[in-house]
């Protein structure tokens, strides 16, 4: 209807630092129910237990020349 929101992206930011052990797994299982076959979300975060559950990733790392982004499954 008029107003309703259907977003195909969502991106969110830094925060799974702060959560406990089982709240990072709801939290990380339901993005992966968001973002289902038809949307991408994209999680920014150093937390390297969150790194390691995400099957697809962007790394952006710095090199001489700049930084650098490659996408890895």
């Amino acid at each position: 209807g008029a107003g309703a929101c259907h977003p195909d992206r969502m991106v969110i930011g830094e925060g799974f630092g702060s959560l406990g052990a089982q709240s990072s797994q709801q939290a990380i299982g339901c993005l992966g129910e968001l973002a289902g076959d038809s949307r991408m979300v994209g999680i920014i975060s150093h937390v390297t237990e969150l790194k390691e559950q995400i099957d697809r990733k962007l790394v952006v790392s710095r090199t001489d020349k700049g930084s650098r982004a490659v996408w890895t499954e």
